[in-house]
This record gives C-alpha cells, structure tokens and sequence, in this order.
C-alpha cells in the first residue's frame, strides 16, 4: 500500500470517529457533569496510550521534558476538552462542531507565523473559504436560539486546539510522538479529573449501558486512537493542510446529530458542503503545481503524503 493511501484512510478514520464524537458526547452529558466526564475518557484513553508506550519507556525522559508534556496537556486537553465538553451543553452537537472547526484557519495562520510554512494567495483565500462553509453551517442552519456562552466556548475550543497543535509541532523534535500523545492525554485527563471531583459530585454519575459504551468508544477510538492518528498526520505533513481536511468533520458531526438526535438543519448544509470542498481543493492545490514545477524536489510533498 503507498504512503498516499495510507493518509488517505488514517484521514477516513480521523474524520469519522472525530465527526461522530460530538453528538455521543452530548448523549454521554446527559447521564454525567461535564467535568467528570471529560476526565474520565481522557484518563481511560491515557492509560491505553501509556501501556502502548512502555515498549519505548526509555524515550519518555519525564524529569526533562515534563513542562512539554504539562503544556500540551493543558493546552491540547484540558482547556480544548473542558470547554468543549462544558459547551455541548448549551448548544446543539453540529452547531458546536461547526464553530470548533475554526481551528483549521487558525491552525494555518499559527503555522505560517511560528512554524514558517508558506503562506500564499490562494491557501489564504482557500482557509477562509472553509471557514466560510463552516459558518454556512452553523448560521441558520439550525433551530432554537443560540447560547453566546456556547459559541464563545467553542470559539475557545478552537483557539486552543490550534495553539496546541502548534506547540506540539514545534517540540515534535525533542520529544518521542508516542510519548507526547500518551502523556499530554493522560496527565489532562489526571486534571479534568482532579477539577471535576472539587466542583462536581460522582453521585451525580448514571452509570448505565449507555453512558458506560459511549464513553468507552470515545475513550478508546475518539481520544486515544484518535490523538494517534491526527499528531502522526500533523508530524508528517504540513499542518495547515492536513488541518484543512479537518473542515469535513462538521459534517460528519451534523449528519449524524441529525440521525442521531434528531438536530434539525436547513440547505445551509449543501452550501457549506460546496465551500468546504472547494477550501481543501484550493489549499493544496499549490502542492500538487509544485511537483509538476520541481519534479526532483518532491521531499516536502512526500512528508506531507505520508
């Protein structure tokens, strides 16, 4: 298999499970807090990335690398999962989702001024027409009022996960990616935890079939095999054009709230269906006239596939 199809269905995988995430997290929220819920399948998915890890304990090196991992965690997990999982609760699941996926225009921003990746007319306008398909989604696309305090939370959740990702990549020299992901999961799950036991009861926890399945999928293939794929994706290749392929998520997210719960969406959905599409078309497509232009120097575009 080439490293071509091999992107291809890590970034199937990834758009699926994390599309499919929102609308089980907000069932989830209705049998626990949000806080303890965020804490515990970002603990339990920790544990499995640790117990992944162990064959390479020797890459961890904790007592010099810690504040790496404590601020990925803090950045990538407890503020991106926090808010997320306290703003389901004001929002509908898509709608959530949609705002979220600001991230990739701040993802391709963030890379192009702290990680140098190149920043042209086109990937500009390529970014801001995903966003502009992402808010063709969430304007009008629903029913029922709007919570400012849930767009404003998701707006954070956006604004994180991109900081987060940037960070990780920066540091990705200095640190095992194995490591990086199964630490930053599992000491974020540890705080969610920690704050969600101070400011939340586990009384208040239904610890029924559904809760304790959803929790598990989103524990095992949302977070754990998830984080995986996305940093292994984000390593690879150029950040802000894997992160434009992350603007299909919503989609996922809408369709299957739609299915799922029963959310109620309007034609804004094909609208933002074209605009997506289009938004990752126009962000790589320098990639592909740069290989047609340089027939020799395929290096970064070979990184970028694989």
């Amino acid at each position: 298999m080439s490293q071509r199809s091999k992107t291809v269905i890590l970034l199937t995988f990834l758009v699926i499970v994390w599309g499919i995430n929102w609308p089980l997290s907000k069932i989830a929220l209705t049998y626990a807090p949000p806080l303890l819920f965020a804490g515990i399948r970002t603990v339990i998915a920790g544990i499995i990335l640790v117990i992944a890890a162990l064959p390479r304990w020797r890459q961890l090196k904790f007592r010099r690398l810690w504040p790496v991992y404590l601020a990925s965690a803090v950045l990538s997990i407890v503020f991106y999962y926090g808010f997320q999982t306290i703003g389901l609760q004001y929002v509908p699941s898509g709608l959530f989702s949609a705002i979220v996926f600001l991230q990739p225009v701040l993802l391709g921003i963030f890379a192009w001024i702290w990680l140098g990746e190149s920043m042209y007319g086109l990937k500009i306008f390529g970014l801001l027409l995903g966003f502009s398909g992402v808010a063709a989604l969430s304007i009008g696309g629903f029913t029922g009022s709007i919570s400012a305090a849930g767009v404003l939370l998701a707006l954070a959740s956006a604004l994180c996960w991109a900081l987060g990702t940037v960070y990780m990549k920066r540091n990705a020299a200095r640190v095992d990616m194995l490591w990086l992901t199964a630490m930053q999961i599992m000491l974020g799950g540890l705080i969610l935890l920690a704050a969600g036991s101070v400011t939340e009861s586990w009384s208040a926890i239904t610890w029924s079939s559904a809760f304790i399945v959803n929790t598990l999928f989103i524990a095992v293939f949302v977070i754990a095999l998830g984080w995986m794929v996305y940093f292994k994706l984000i390593n690879e290749g150029e950040a802000g054009k894997v992160g434009s392929y992350t603007f299909l998520i919503p989609l996922i997210s809408i369709g299957s709230s739609v299915l799922i719960l029963h959310e109620h969406v309007t034609l804004n959905l094909i609208a933002g269906l074209l605009l997506i599409v289009s938004s990752i078309i126009l962000v790589n497509v320098k990639l592909g006239r740069s290989r047609r232009e340089h027939p020799g120097g395929g290096g970064e575009l070979r990184r970028s596939e694989g």
